[in-house]
């Protein structure tokens, strides 16, 4: 447990330990943005036609969240649960776990890939792609699906190398498929005059070097867990609890994807592609928001599922208390800038300037609750890290599910202006569910130390 780049997560500073896990998360997390966004920004600037074609890749913002969302399925409820396991000296329960989600990660790929791949035009006009838009998305989705193992197994198995306290080898799974990503697009999209075909190739061949380095490192010496076939084999005693607690993740992301699907044939109908396009760009710029807090959560959650399943509830306590105000801090920071300088995000994706015009009043009411939202991104996944299944689903589906979805449809009946009334829908659900996500984080981490003490 000494090995070199390895954090001890039951001794020492807790700040020091937080911050030494956070920042190559958080460094990743912010790389990882580059993925999506880099297509999004040179296909924005592909002369004539990039307005259209952006629009036509944002279409497709769904499939590739949904992907992601069975990643975390199976590694966000698996990685904590390993640590957990790490923590109480359950070492060979801990490596049955890394190997049943890794032969989990590759059936639900195949799955997905079919899928997608037979109806995947049907797929795209159900998410909202209009006659002008359907050709680039689906130029798009049909190459990104084949790469569909790549994104699997390199999402769902680097969160095993940070469970063990390797933040800074998790970061370099990201960067290494980031820094691919961002030399390849240019050369496919421009120079090979691929369009988004070039960028889609460009993004699965990077995420395949990050799958090499993933499967690399968890077959090495230098890993504690590692992939062993004679783990492959399903257990449902084994596997099934971590798929209950993944739920969450799971839930939160897949509903991304039909939050994207509500947001784009609403705005359809009461804005046409420009709005469509606008939303976009907000997607994308909430990307930046997000991916920092989850960045804070994904260090924070090695270090409270370990100590918890040490029963070490003090350092479960101040883990908590500084990952809350980190992330507190970033959202005021973030929001500042949203609304003090929007068309710095916005020029990021476009230079159109009707384009520009319209996104400038939708990201500031979109993104009007953002400066409070770390305090439901820190308590859910707090909730996560500590084995708490039930709490944490139901929180992922208040949000999106139970209020912003039916906002989205209801708000613009009392609005003349309908394309603002569907914009202003996600600050009205956020300020609801973080007053609702506070409340019950006090009244079950009482429950959950109180438990831990009668042990």
């Amino acid at each position: 447990m000494d090995q070199a780049g390895k954090k001890d997560l039951g001794s020492g500073s807790v700040g020091r330990l937080l911050f030494g896990m956070a920042l190559p998360a958080i460094m990743a997390q912010l790389i990882n943005i580059l993925y999506n966004i880099v297509d999004r920004m040179y296909i924005g600037h592909i002369p004539g036609e990039g307005p259209t074609a952006l629009t036509g890749v944002g279409v497709t913002m769904p499939v590739i969240t949904a992907i992601s969302a069975f990643a975390a399925l199976v590694s966000m409820g698996a990685a904590p649960r390993a640590s957990i396991m790490l923590g109480k000296k359950e070492n060979e329960t801990a490596q049955k776990i890394l190997g049943n989600c890794t032969a989990l990660l590759v059936g639900l790929a195949v799955i997905l890939t079919v899928i997608f791949l037979v109806f995947g035009k049907s797929i795209l006009l159900l998410f909202g792609a209009s006659e002008n838009t359907l050709g680039f998305a689906w130029d798009y989705m049909q190459i990104y699906a084949l790469g569909t193992i790549f994104v699997q197994l390199s999402l769902g198995l680097n969160a095993f190398i940070t469970a063990q306290g390797y933040a800074k080898t998790s970061m370099y799974t990201v960067a290494i498929g980031a820094i691919c990503n961002i030399v390849l697009d240019p050369l496919f999209i421009f120079v090979f005059g691929m369009g988004v075909r070039g960028a889609a190739l460009a993004t699965i061949l990077s995420q395949g070097i990050s799958c090499i380095w993933v499967l690399h490192f968890l077959t090495s010496e230098k890993s504690f867990l590692r992939i062993q076939w004679k783990n492959f084999r399903l257990d449902p005693h084994i596997i099934l609890p971590c798929l209950a607690l993944g739920l969450s993740p799971f839930i939160m992301q897949i509903t991304e994807s039909v939050l994207t699907i509500c947001f784009n044939t609403s705005l359809l109908r009461y804005g046409g592609d420009l709005a469509v396009g606008a939303m976009t760009i907000l997607a994308s710029t909430m990307q930046f928001a997000m991916l920092p807090l989850q960045g804070f959560t994904q260090g924070a959650g090695p270090i409270i599922s370990y100590n918890f399943g040490a029963g070490k509830l003090d350092r479960v306590r101040k883990t908590f208390r500084l990952l809350l105000g980190c992330c507190l801090i970033y959202g005021v920071v973030f929001w500042l800038l949203v609304m003090l300088f929007p068309q710095m995000f916005i020029g990021i994706f476009t230079a159109d300037a009707s384009l520009i015009q319209y996104s400038v009043w939708a990201i500031r009411i979109y993104m009007a609750a953002t400066l409070i939202f770390g305090i439901q991104i820190s308590c859910q996944q707090t909730f996560i890290a500590l084995g708490n299944a039930k709490t944490s689903l139901f929180l992922a589906l208040l949000r999106k599910v139970i209020l912003l979805i039916p906002l989205i449809f209801v708000l613009p009946v009392f609005f003349e202006n309908k394309a603002f009334a569907v914009f202003l829908a996600e600050p009205i659900a956020d300020t609801i569910a973080v007053a609702t996500t506070g409340t019950m984080f006090l009244i079950s981490f009482r429950r959950l130390s109180n438990n831990t003490q009668r042990r």
